[in-house]
């Protein structure tokens, strides 16, 4: 007898159907899992025997196959064991088979029976809509699943439950959908005295979603102001908050199941490595920067990161999307992040400060800067200097103005774009724009033309920085309502561009 029964396979957020297939045919008592599982997989014997035991039923002495079916596809991960459970309940007669095929199932079992929470739901549940079938999950992503909308839900925490269920002696709740709370909402920029031009620069930097770098010594604010970006972001579309979610449940950070609309903050330590960063290990999982998608990732003492690690940010930086490459497969993450990072300007930290500052300045300078590539500096849009706080900025009352009047203006220039990009799918920011999408939208002035013309050659911009002050003057104009770039927007621009390093 063979028992079918329908789960899936993960790659990247694609959830790819598998058919657990069960045969109990006579001969020595052997528990064989085939069709390319791992080692998470071919562990799933011994926890399902064990749960199965621990509800009374102990399994046959027969030859027990199990198969997973298309066997070329890898199977990765501890989510077969309900699916398998199942199906060998189903083989015996223990469960119903009718209503077994209206679902997609996944789960892991504890020893004793308990059906603990695993990642991937999200996109199960979506594939199960997508089949027009059911979805069976572990209680604890219950909520997750029920984001997916059409597919009903199933959400037991014991096999037991999901027994007595099937049979009609108890009846399982399905579970609601619920919002994540916002962790950081008193985060405010009336906390942050002083530093006004490094404000004005991340409000650029919001309204356009432009990479910004903060230069300055240490505890001049720079990581303060970086973790306030998020407060003045507007919030996630749905489309995007099911695109971060669906990213967070791969990576098993969907805690309790909850979606939340606040744009991601991620903030690796310096020593990350290159599969933290960009995604990868075992399983291809994804990286800060897919876990960044649609929001930000902050890199402080970004000359402190390893430089091979810092490089591989340029694809991603660029292309909006990773791919993790392996010998067996590859996954491809979305990763249309933005970069912001903070730096001290030398090693010390006190480069401007002739009293405090190290007997190699302003070498150590050069010599610190040098640990970035000039091409990973050259795509950041925005450069800003960060000096110290003055001691009279501190006395003063805090600022009259925080992050909900910041943000009432971002949300005005982020409706000009979204209006201005309607009819250009993938683009919503003007940091998206491309150069020809910018001839039509940011040609500035005649003055402001000459203006940008005359720095470019100055400053040896690159076709890339050319552009990059364009989408800058186009965000600054935005936020000043104008419905042209002109000579104003362009100066400003300009001056955020890389600021050399000098004593």
């Amino acid at each position: 007898m063979v028992a079918p029964v329908i789960t899936v396979a993960l790659s990247g957020i694609e959830a790819t159907p598998v058919e657990v297939q069960v045969s109990l045919v006579p001969g020595q008592p052997v528990f064989a899992i085939v069709g390319l599982p791992d080692k998470a997989v071919g562990e799933s014997e011994e926890r399902v025997r064990a749960a199965l035991a621990a509800i009374g039923l102990a399994l046959p002495g027969r030859r027990i196959t199990v198969n997973l079916a298309p066997a070329d596809v890898l199977k990765e991960g501890s989510h077969y064991d309900l699916p398998i459970a199942v199906a060998l309940l189903q083989a015996l007669g223990a469960v119903p088979a009718d209503v077994v095929e209206e679902n997609l199932i996944l789960g892991e079992l504890s020893l004793d029976g308990r059906i603990t929470p695993v990642a991937g739901v999200l996109p199960a549940a979506i594939a199960a809509a997508r089949l027009d079938r059911g979805i069976v999950c572990p209680a604890g992503n219950g909520s997750e699943a029920a984001w997916a909308g059409r597919a009903p839900v199933l959400a037991p925490d014991h096999l037991v439950g999901l027994i007595n269920h099937w049979k009609g002696t108890q009846v399982l709740s399905p579970p609601r959908p619920m919002l994540a709370q916002d962790d950081a909402a008193g985060l405010d920029l009336a906390d942050i005295k002083g530093q006004e031009a490094a404000k004005r620069a991340l409000e650029i930097a919001a309204a356009g979603a432009h990479n910004l770098l903060m230069i300055g010594p240490p505890g001049s604010g720079k990581s303060m102001l970086a973790k306030r970006l998020p407060g003045i972001l507007p919030p996630l579309t749905p489309e995007e908050a099911l695109e971060v979610s669906l990213i967070a449940s791969v990576a098993g950070e969907l805690k309790g199941g909850r979606i939340s609309r606040r744009r991601p903050f991620r903030d690796p330590h310096h020593s990350a490595s290159m599969a933290a960063l960009t995604g990868g290990g075992m399983r291809a999982r994804p990286g800060e920067v897919s876990l960044a998608h649609n929001g930000v990732l902050f890199l402080d003492e970004l000359p402190e990161f390893q430089r091979p690690v810092l490089d591989t940010l340029r694809q991603p930086v660029e292309s909006g999307e990773t791919l993790v490459a392996r010998t067996n497969h590859h996954v491809t993450y979305p990763a249309r992040f933005q970069l912001v990072a903070a730096m001290n300007p030398c090693k010390c930290g006190w480069l401007s400060d002739p009293g405090r500052a190290c007997s190699r300045a302003p070498r150590c300078a050069a010599d610190y800067q040098a640990r970035v590539s000039g091409p990973m500096f050259d795509r950041i849009d925005l450069h800003v200097a960060v000096p110290e706080v003055a001691a009279a900025d501190l006395a003063l009352p805090p600022p009259a103005e925080g992050s909900a009047a910041v943000a009432a203006r971002i949300a005005a220039a982020r409706a000009i774009q979204t209006a201005r990009f309607a009819e250009h799918p993938g683009v919503h920011v003007n940091a998206r724009a491309d150069g020809a999408l910018l001839e039509q939208i940011a040609r500035p002035d005649a003055a402001g033309q000459a203006l940008l013309t005359q720095a470019a050659d100055r400053l040896k911009l690159s076709a890339r920085g050319w552009h990059r002050v364009l989408r800058v003057a186009r965000t600054i104009a935005d936020l000043a309502g104008a419905q042209n770039v002109a000579h104003p927007h362009i100066a400003e621009a300009l001056s955020y561009r890389r600021i050399a390093l000098e004593r």
